[in-house]
C-alpha cells in the first residue's frame, strides 16, 4: 500500500469541493453553525479564497492512487508572525479511518514543513480532540493546549514545534 500527499490542482477543485461537503456534514454534528445549502450540500463559504489567497494550500491524501482525504494547510502570509503553519482542516474518508492514513499524511507534512504550528478543534468534537492527542502522542510532539473562543464556539487550540 502506497500513500501520497499532493497539492490539489485548480482543475481538481470540484473534487475538493465535494469532499468539503462530506467534511462539513461530519462537522455539523458538533456545531449549530453549519446547515445545508438549497442544493442539499454543505458549502465551505470561503472555498474560493483557496484559489485566490496566497498561504492557503489544499492537499489530497491518496492511498494506492485513490483519494482518501484532504488537508488544508494555512501558512504565511495568510497567518500572523507567531506561527508558520496551521492544519486548518483534515478529512479522511470513513473507509480509510483508523488505518494509519492520517498519521502517514501528517508525518509526511511534518517531514516537508518544519516550523511552528497550531491546530484548532471544537471542544465538543471529542473524536477530533482524541485524534489530535493521539497524533501528538504517536509522533512524540510536545504541545501546549488552551481553551479559546473562535467564531463564537468554544475550541481547543494546540500549538507545537516541528
Amino acid at each position: 500500500m502506497t500513500v501520497s500527499f499532493n497539492p490539489v490542482s485548480k482543475d481538481e477543485k470540484h473534487i475538493l469541493q465535494n469532499l468539503y461537503s462530506l467534511y462539513l456534514h461530519d462537522l455539523s454534528e458538533f456545531t449549530e453553525g453549519l446547515d445545508i445549502s438549497t442544493d442539499g450540500s454543505f458549502e465551505f463559504d470561503s472555498f474560493e479564497l483557496i484559489w485566490k489567497e496566497e498561504g492557503l494550500t489544499p492537499y489530497f491524501l491518496k492511498k494506492d492512487m485513490k483519494i482518501a482525504g484532504f488537508l488544508l494547510l494555512l501558512e504565511r502570509p495568510f497567518l500572523n508572525k507567531d506561527y508558520d503553519y496551521s492544519v486548518n482542516d483534515i478529512f479522511i474518508l470513513k473507509k480509510y479511518r483508523r488505518k494509519g492514513a492520517a498519521i502517514s499524511l501528517l508525518k509526511e507534512l511534518f517531514k516537508q514543513k518544519k516550523g511552528s504550528y497550531f491546530v484548532v478543534q471544537l471542544a465538543n468534537n471529542i473524536p477530533a480532540v482524541i485524534f489530535w492527542r493521539k497524533i501528538f502522542s504517536e509522533l512524540n510532539i510536545d504541545f501546549e493546549e488552551k481553551k479559546q473562543i473562535v467564531d463564537n464556539e468554544e475550541c481547543l487550540v494546540q500549538s507545537f514545534q516541528i
